[in-house]
């Protein structure tokens, strides 16, 4: 969430950096709906202190038992005066509803790192590691490898649950959960995340404050007749740890990851990615999340990245790192790092971490304060998330890049001591 305050002071920069992101972005209607409320919560604030001013008077004169013309002409104005509170009050409420509204449905504005552009075309490359691999052969699909291999199934999957969900059996569900588990091992014995369990349902609060709600209610799985919803990615619950605290400056950064399913409507994408496991209803994704202080996130985010890099470098999968432009950032997002993986059978490159700083957009409307001095006004933390990484495209990339001639699939070496016996899978 933006702040209501720097909108009034600087409403024109604002604009402008809202209008670097796609979409057809106004303020008009929000610093009218302020103005609004300020006035009315003024006209509330005035009455009551003129009904205490007053009420305080009519008290002194009970004591002295007055019961005259002075007493019933304050008593007369006082309930007038309260009739009118309660009339500006329902206003008031109103007034509130459409500022929050409209300042939820804002998206976060753009760092001035963050390049100019309408589209993932405009997106501007920062580096890359490794080589795309040199087949000898014309290379499989992750899915054609799967279903020689046996290693998933999406026909039976579809069958129990519908299109995009997939059953992983023998050696699809081992490699799966040895990824789960190197990547987990990696971010918290090296890089010094705290492991999590979270819930796999949170409630709406919750949602809200990271910024999936109210705008992409749509997108999410909402469990019927409660306040629920299946998560669509681990920074929800991780973030929400701290809802409505106030950190002390020792404890930051807090560094958190841990592994979820994640659940997404995949709302509007019907017709991408209908094959194989790139686009899912449920996925599993090991996220990660820091809650830093301000002065140094951007340099956490680096951090961050490289951290969530260093998983794709011990598999040695080819990838390149993308500086999101800003028609393409996500909507709480300042700024974003896409890792983008190779895939030879689309001879393309496939996102596979997004790595975000959110400044206090997300801990705005979460509440989420540190005080940078023992006796300070508490401040808003800045919080950073990614993939640390989605676990089933980087099985995709696995299968496609260690893929061999006679249709066998290579395990990369950092996961045989996770493999057991297997270091090869063949059908």
């Amino acid at each position: 969430m933006l702040d209501i305050r720097e909108i009034r002071k600087n409403p024109d920069e604002v604009l402008n950096q809202l209008q670097r992101r796609s979409g057809d972005w106004e303020i008009s209607s929000l610093l009218d709906a302020d103005s609004v409320r300020r006035n009315l919560s003024h006209e509330v604030e005035s009455r009551v202190a003129e009904i205490r001013k007053r009420s305080k008077k009519i008290g002194e004169l009970k004591r002295k038992q007055e019961d005259g013309e002075e007493l019933n002409e304050l008593l007369a104005k006082n309930e007038k005066l309260s009739q009118e509170v309660k009339i500006h009050e329902n206003k008031l409420k109103e007034a509130e509803i459409l500022h929050n509204n409209a300042l939820m449905n804002l998206p976060n504005l753009p760092h001035s790192s963050v390049p100019d552009g309408n589209s993932a075309d405009d997106n501007q490359f920062i580096r890359e590691h490794g080589k795309k691999p040199d087949f000898s052969f014309t290379p499989k699909s992750h899915d054609e490898i799967g279903n020689i291999l046996g290693i998933f199934d999406l026909e039976r999957a579809s069958k129990i649950a519908g299109s995009r969900f997939a059953l992983y059996k023998g050696n699809g569900a081992q490699l799966e959960r040895a990824l789960i588990n190197f990547m987990l091992d990696i971010h918290t014995n090296e890089n010094n995340y705290t492991e999590w369990i979270t819930p796999f349902m949170v409630n709406k609060k919750s949602m809200t404050g990271t910024g999936q709600l109210p705008k992409f209610e749509e997108d999410l799985f909402k469990v019927e007749n409660t306040d629920y919803y299946l998560i669509p990615t681990a920074e929800v619950p991780l973030t929400n740890i701290h809802r409505e605290e106030v950190l002390t400056n020792e404890t930051l950064p807090l560094k958190y990851t841990a592994y979820t399913p994640c659940f997404r409507s995949e709302a509007g994408s019907y017709g991408q990615d209908t094959k194989g496991l790139i686009r899912q209803h449920q996925f599993n994704k090991v996220e990660l999340v820091k809650l830093c202080h301000p002065e140094n996130s951007y340099e956490e985010l680096e951090k961050l990245t490289l951290d969530a890099e260093g998983i794709l470098k011990k598999l040695n999968l080819h990838y390149r790192v993308m500086n999101l432009c800003a028609g393409d950032l996500g909507f709480s997002a300042a700024k974003t790092y896409d890792l983008e993986v190779w895939l030879p059978s689309q001879n393309t490159y496939r996102e596979i971490s997004s790595c975000s700083n959110f400044e206090d957009f997300q801990s705005r409307r979460s509440q989420i304060r540190y005080k940078p001095e023992q006796n300070s006004k508490p401040e808003f933390v800045h919080t950073i998330n990614g993939s640390g990484l989605a676990v089933g495209r980087t099985l995709v990339a696995i299968l496609e890049n260690y893929q061999n001639e006679d249709g066998s699939v290579s395990i990369p070496e950092a996961l045989l001591p996770y493999m057991g016996k297997t270091k090869k899978i063949t059908a």
